[in-house]
């Protein structure tokens, strides 16, 4: 027989085996599938690099917002110091997964990208290599043995052919012995159809089981043929396998930071700030800074002087107190060893410094346009002109003085004016109210 054969003609697939005609497709799939796979690998360490990055940008972002925090607000002492240790630690950490995600990218991903480069080889006309070699491979084993699987499928469809017309024959004849009608040419006719059916029935059958036994013959040569191909097949993809074993166990080293000593060291460290916080500690600091155990310049006789009946704004207050100097009270040694406290936080920090004069006329109301000896606003002196600005109070404040204001937190207010050199801002509360706060009880309203 001459001309092209085409296996994929005339053979019905009759179950899902991998001997079947065409059915070794699945393996050479495969092959496109491990092309696929690849980028499906670097695709997904890709999108956890990605995730490692944000990561570490909201670490940073929020260690930065929190020490902020966390400073200016009412907190001191050691246990300052522990809180802040936790920023610390967020700051560490955020720079060992930016490591990671550059070791996922140039590491691990340049590595599968590489390898899929050398293991993949695209052609001309489209596909790989691969995967028409093992085709070829795949159909050059198959095609005698599908020939011949050809041949036994149509001999026995002519065999079942003849049986069904044989029997066809044999109740015709059947059924013209009891027909009166016929005559007996005609019934004649009928018996020799009978034998010519029985006589292809034979020769079919013989065409049948001659074709089916030389499919059997070829059968142990085309299975053999087969498996060399799948064998060839296997070891390309055991690679593959081998290959994204080796890779995952990479990734599984740069992801787990338990084994890195340095982070290791960060909570190591983290643990010992946070047990270096002492209360009695912080509690001697408080009093000897801002309890009784403060310096005090007690009243003293003093000769009456034109300058004691003087009232003095809150500015002049200021600069009076700037020069002044306790004597006769010595420093305890709780109030050398800590740092005060930098952020205004109350009205109590704000009164911190005391003028050398004190007089019990001054007016209690500074939005007046003078005070009692005519000086001018101190708001026009000290605070320079700003935009109103909406913020959002963060912790409760109860006002000290008459010209403070009181607020919960998430309470909002308007900022009139910039914060002074002590820390605090002019408001107007959504009541009306006017009058000042500690500048960082509050933030902008994004």
């Amino acid at each position: 027989m001459s001309g092209l054969y085409d296996d994929s003609v005339g053979v019905e697939v009759s179950s899902d085996s991998f001997w079947e005609v065409g059915n070794y497709k699945r393996t050479v799939k495969r092959i496109d599938d491990g092309h696929r796979l690849c980028n499906d690998l670097m695709n997904c360490i890709h999108e956890r690099a990605r995730i490692e990055k944000v990561y570490a940008q909201q670490l940073t972002e929020w260690a930065k917002r929190w020490k902020q925090l966390v400073e200016k607000g009412p907190q001191y002492g050691t246990v300052e110091r522990a809180w802040c240790a936790f920023m610390s630690e967020a700051e560490k950490v955020s720079e060992l997964h930016l490591e990671v995600k550059g070791s996922l990218m140039n590491e691990d991903f340049e590595k599968i990208k590489n390898w899929q480069k050398e293991a993949f080889h695209k052609q001309m006309m489209g596909g790989f290599k691969e995967t028409k070699e093992a085709e070829d491979g795949f159909r050059k084993a198959q095609k005698p043995w599908a020939k011949k699987l050809k041949e036994v499928e149509a001999a026995k469809k002519a065999y079942h052919a003849a049986c069904k017309e044989e029997k066809l024959a044999i109740s015709r004849e059947t059924n013209s012995k009891a027909d009166p009608a016929l005559n007996p040419e005609q019934l004649k006719k009928l018996q020799d159809k009978v034998e010519r059916s029985k006589q292809d029935v034979l020769k079919t059958k013989e065409k049948y089981e001659k074709s089916l036994k030389e499919l059997d013959n070829a059968t142990p040569q085309y299975m053999e043929n087969m498996e060399q191909v799948f064998e060839q097949c296997q070891q390309f993809e055991e690679k593959r396998l081998r290959f994204f074993r080796e890779v995952l166990l990479e990734v599984q080293k740069h992801l787990d930071l338990s084994n890195v000593a340095s982070y290791k060291n960060i909570y190591r460290e983290l643990e010992q700030n946070i047990k270096t916080a002492d209360a009695v500690e912080d509690l001697r600091w408080f009093r000897a800074n801002q309890g009784p155990g403060m310096s005090m310049n007690w009243p003293q006789f003093e000769e009456w002087s034109a300058d004691l009946n003087r009232t003095l704004s809150r500015r002049e207050k200021k600069k009076a107190s700037d020069g002044v100097t306790l004597t006769g009270i010595n420093q305890t040694g709780d109030q050398a060893s800590q740092p005060n406290k930098h952020s205004s936080v109350s009205s109590y920090e704000k009164n911190q410094s005391y003028p050398t004069d004190w007089s019990d006329e001054e007016s209690n109301n500074p939005f007046s346009s003078t005070d009692a000896n005519g000086d001018t606003n101190p708001f026009d002196e000290d605070a320079s002109p700003a935009m109103e600005v909406r913020v959002r109070a963060l912790y409760d404040y109860e006002g000290q003085e008459q010209d403070e204001l009181s607020f919960k937190a998430g309470d909002e207010l308007t900022k009139m004016e910039n914060e002074d050199e002590q820390g605090w801002c002019k408001g107007r509360l959504d009541n009306g109210q006017v009058g000042l706060y500690p500048a960082n009880y509050v933030e902008p309203i994004q």
